[in-house]
Formats: C-alpha cells, structure tokens, sequence
C-alpha cells in the first residue's frame, strides 16, 4: 500500500538517493538536483507541508516538492523536482504526489503551480502553458515546457515574471 505524507529530517538521506537516481538517467537533468532539494530546505521558499514522499513498505520511492515563487505580486508554487525511483516508475506514483501537493497546497490558499517539464506528463495533470495565465519565465524557455496549473476555480487572474528563489541559480 503507497503512503504519500510530509518528508521529515529522517527521510532526508532517503530523499537524497531518490532523486539522485531518479535523475542519473532522465533526459533533462543538471545532475545537481539532490543538491538543490538540500538548499530550498534552508531558504525561505520552503514550505515544509509541501515537501512529499512516497512511501511503500518503508521504503521511499518518491519524492516531491513545491517552493514558493513570485509573479508579480502574487506568492505561488513552483512544482521541483518529482522523482521516482526507476523501478517504480509509470505506476502513478507521480500523479499520486502531484494531487496531494495540489490538494495541500489549495488548503493552505495559493493559487497556481508552475513547473518547468514535459508537457506529455504533466498536461494529463491539468499544467498547461503559462503565457495562458499571463505567466512568463525569467529565462529563455519554449513556451510548451515552461506550464502552469490554477489551484482553485476561482483563481485570480495574476500577471507577472517568476521571481524563483535565489537558490535555484535562474
């Protein structure tokens, strides 16, 4: 039976494993992004209830994360990274980690998610491309890839370059 619940500081060098090896074969990676998870821990962009795994038969199989951004003036979501495990890949683990994040994070009121990735995977999810909420990147980015979510029906309409958190290098 999968578990999908908040990460804790005995979950970390689990976590670490996970995306390292989700990552060492994907075909858009920096090989950094076990590092990166490590630094938004310590930023101010955290949100603690927004740091997921997966869990199955004690073990960590997946992990997710979302990190506050701003557009404009507007405090949202930025979906990264998702990882699985390879072994445990294509049997809707990601699509189990993304809704609970969605779920969490409409609770705790933000309003839209944006991630940078595939737009066959994460469009099944409801992503779509940003520039249709009026949202832009702060970086060069085919419009496909760079996507975006509303959390709630009634989302205000926001405008506005991404603002990431200095960690992510962007």
């Amino acid at each position: 039976m999968l578990e999908i619940r908040q990460e804790n500081i005995n979950d970390y060098e689990q976590v670490y494993h996970v995306i390292k090896t989700a990552f060492e074969k994907a075909e858009h990676r920096d090989g950094n992004e076990q590092n990166l998870v490590i630094a938004l821990r310590e930023s101010k962009s955290f949100v603690p209830e927004l740091s997921l795994v997966a869990v199955n038969k004690n073990k960590i199989v997946g992990y997710i994360l979302f990190t506050k951004v701003q557009i404009g003036d507007s405090t949202e979501l930025a979906l990264a990274p998702l990882a699985v495990l390879p072994e445990y890949q294509r049997r809707g683990i990601g699509t189990k980690l993304i809704k609970e994040g969605h779920k969490i994070a409409k609770q705790l009121n933000y309003n839209y998610s944006i991630v940078l990735g595939s737009n066959k995977y994460y469009a099944r999810l409801g992503y779509v491309p940003a520039s249709k909420y009026n949202i832009k990147a702060s970086f060069d980015v085919e419009d496909e890839y760079f996507m975006a979510i509303p959390l709630n029906e009634n989302a205000t309409a926001i405008n506005g370059i991404v603002e990431y958190d200095k960690v992510f290098g962007i």
